[in-house]
């Protein structure tokens, strides 16, 4: 099982960088920051997580630009969106930075991606009908995916559509980097299915290892390998039988939290994490 740290960068955290310097000085294998472009004042859409917005949702930095950053300090730790709000970004753009980013971290980015929680924050963005969420998510990613990967890239569907246009560079992983899927139970882990590499259940380890069998069936369905399909889980409390019960059920990924703080206290927690992910293996 690999291990990995998600984290809200921010201009009061640990600089970044140097986050991402200390994760892999500690052989953490990835870090991945969240997204959101913005969060409306009217805070109508409760918090999944219940009570208050935390401070760091309104502060964190655009994700692309916090790990260029980071690739330009380190050399072997994968960098990741965890997770990029694709619903609320024009694809032809992202597609770009996406390979850009690639390209500088030479073959090192994984791009996490989600449809969203916030209604409010999708609606300034033009979505202002959730229920289509679903539909845009897939069309801007499989548009993304014609572009990587076509020298003439075009599509057309209901959201999205475009006449056959060029755009550079490349992504430097073909066809290019792995795109894992954000969400709950069932509709995520069937997007993953339908177009990704791997599927983050947030939070919920005991249900991530209850869920893989049924996870691997809809795999099948689709005629894709399990084995092909991680499952990373995001802000796992660092708890060494909980870890090992997850290595032993086929959980590809253990993903720490770090929190929005100084280096004082977020290096202290790194060892702590590493400790235990060097116990467990």
């Amino acid at each position: 099982m690999q291990y990995g740290l998600c984290t809200f960068p921010t201009d009061y955290s640990m600089p970044f960088p140097d986050l991402a310097r200390a994760a892999e000085d500690r052989a953490f294998e990835s870090i991945w920051v969240a997204e959101h472009s913005h969060i409306p004042a009217s805070r109508k859409t409760p918090f999944p997580g219940g009570g208050e917005l935390p401070k760091m949702y309104y502060d964190t930095y655009d994700p692309f630009v916090a790990l260029a950053a980071a690739a330009s300090v380190t050399q072997r730790i994968r960098l990741a969106t965890g997770v990029c709000l694709v619903i609320q970004r024009d694809p032809i753009h992202t597609a770009k930075q996406v390979a850009s980013l690639d390209h500088l971290s030479k073959g090192r980015f994984l791009f996490g991606v989600g449809a969203g929680w916030n209604l409010e924050e999708m609606a300034n963005h033009g979505t202002t009908r959730p229920e289509q969420r679903g539909t845009l998510l897939r069309e801007r990613i499989e548009a993304m995916q014609a572009i990587w990967r076509e020298k003439q890239a075009e599509y057309h569907g209901t959201f999205v559509d475009f006449d056959p246009i060029f755009a550079w560079p490349k992504p430097v992983q073909k066809p290019h980097p792995p795109i894992h899927v954000g969400g709950g139970w069932p509709q995520a882990a069937r997007r993953a299915v339908k177009y990704g590499q791997g599927w983050i259940p947030v939070g919920d380890a005991a249900g991530a290892m209850r869920r893989l069998p049924d996870f691997h069936a809809l795999a099948r369905e689709a005629s894709r390998d399990p084995a092909s399909l991680e499952v990373s889980v995001y802000y796992c409390p660092p708890d060494a039988e909980l870890l090992r019960q997850m290595r032993d059920a086929g959980i590809a990924r253990a993903v720490f939290g770090v929190p929005s703080e100084p280096a004082e206290k977020v290096l202290p927690l790194l060892d702590q994490y590493e400790k235990v992910a060097r116990q467990v293996g």
